[in-house]
């Protein structure tokens, strides 16, 4: 198990530029699959999770050419079906919550796919009828393994039809769509997810020939065709990362400027983090952070406490309420934080009240953080890291705080953020990991 020791209570400076987007990549690497052609994608993060999936295309027949530290090729013109079925994939697949991803893009081009259930984040039940009842709705048959929990579908071809999302699950929109796009006749999908990274993939899919109106609303129309060709693919910069680096800048009261944003696809990140006292200037396609002392949460105009939520894009995004958790404990006021997504994301903050945070954990989905304007310090302690997002949370709690922590199981981290201690090290952090 790996561990990184962190010496808090430094300034940062400098800076930092964002990774490509995970979620957006695990959906664009699974798309792969719909051509025999190549498909060349740029600003692929170098992280455990997008290494697993490239390594499971190759052992399926893929072929992968790295053409430099952040862009490969892909052509799926020899995939072996039969991979599917082995012992190695149920390992390998299983260990990866994105590899559910690929069984659309097979369903649509070879009349077959399967998954073992996909693990991932301990973050709550995250479960997969969405995806399913959406192909069984294509007009695939569905079959599930109890033993093995290992799902299959299957259908010699797929048909068009209108369809309600029974959630807006991005992974379950991606899956469909993928299937759609080669299916016979016209689909639409109503309570489709519209996040940005949903949009680079419908974006992506329509160079390569699919007929895909409506991308950037929740109700898509997808009209099938018969063949997919290659393209080229830029991923986004990670906006979870982005939130990250703007809660670092805040907490550790530093200057920083995360570049190369693309501002456009931000949603309201950056308002939201505005309502917590933090300063952020736009500069070209920059964020720029200034050294602030002391930030203070805005109440609503009839001055009752503010809440942040969560929801589906063009919602605030489940994946930066931790860290907005983490900032709101140095902020000057009070917020109530309501995590309506997920059951379970909320759970590492007696971390933070061991560490002397004011945090009230009110039920599994609601925290209420009393900041404490920087009068009171963090103290450093040691911890383990649960998740991906909660673990970068707790990252940043340590560099603010006064004295060395030690964060273990940040296998974790790695998994969502890639050269991770080279890049804060860069930018002043006193941070090293031990292995």
């Amino acid at each position: 198990m790996a561990t990184f020791k962190v010496e808090g209570g430094h300034e940062l400076k400098g800076e930092i530029t964002p990774q490509g987007a995970k979620n957006e990549v695990l959906q664009i690497l699974c798309a792969v699959l719909l051509t025999p052609e190549k498909v060349t994608v740029s600003n692929i993060p170098n992280i455990i999770d997008v290494n697993k999936l490239i390594a499971i295309l190759g052992d399926m027949g893929v072929k992968v050419k790295q053409l430099d530290e952040f862009t490969y090729e892909f052509q799926a013109d020899e995939v072996d079906i039969d991979y599917l079925s082995s012992t190695a994939f149920k390992e390998d697949g299983k260990k990866l919550r994105g590899s559910i991803m690929i069984v659309g893009p097979l369903l649509a081009r070879f009349g077959k796919g399967y998954i073992p259930k996909p693990g991932g984040d301990k973050i709550g039940r995250r479960r997969l009828d969405t995806h399913f009842e959406g192909f069984i709705n294509l007009g695939a048959k569905f079959r599930y393994n109890k033993e093995e929990y290992f799902y299959g579908v299957e259908a010699d071809q797929l048909t068009g039809t209108d369809m309600l999302l029974d959630e807006a699950s991005v992974t379950g929109t991606a899956n469909i769509v993928m299937a759609a796009v080669l299916a016979k006749g016209t689909t639409t999908i109503y309570n489709a997810a519209c996040e940005p990274y949903l949009q680079q993939l419908c974006k992506m899919l329509n160079r390569m020939g699919a007929k895909i109106s409506g991308v950037g609303s929740n109700l898509l129309t997808i009209e099938g065709v018969d063949y997919l060709g290659g393209t080229e693919h830029r991923v986004l910069p990670d906006m979870i990362e982005i939130g990250s680096w703007i809660g670092m800048a805040a907490m550790t009261r530093s200057e920083l400027t995360i570049k190369n944003v693309s501002w456009p696809d931000l949603g309201q990140i950056p308002r939201v983090f505005k309502k917590l006292g933090i300063q952020l200037e736009k500069k070209g396609d920059d964020i720029y952070i200034p050294k602030q002392e002391s930030y203070e949460i805005e109440n609503y105009i009839d001055g009752s406490l503010l809440t942040v939520a969560d929801a589906p894009w063009p919602g605030f995004t489940p994946d930066l309420l931790s860290i907005i958790l983490v900032v709101a404990t140095q902020a000057k006021g009070t917020v109530l934080i309501h995590q309506k997504m997920f059951e379970s994301r909320l759970f590492f903050v007696d971390k933070l009240i061991d560490m002397g945070a004011k945090v009230i954990l009110c039920d599994p989905h609601r925290a209420t953080v009393v900041g404490m304007n920087h009068k009171s310090t963090l103290k450093a302690t040691t911890m383990t890291s649960p998740d991906i997002r909660a673990g970068v949370s707790l990252l940043i709690a340590a560099l603010s705080a006064k004295g060395t922590s030690t964060i273990h199981n940040v296998e974790q981290i790695d998994r969502g953020y890639q050269n991770i201690v080279k890049r804060l090290q860069a930018v002043g952090a006193k941070i090293e990991r031990i292995d």
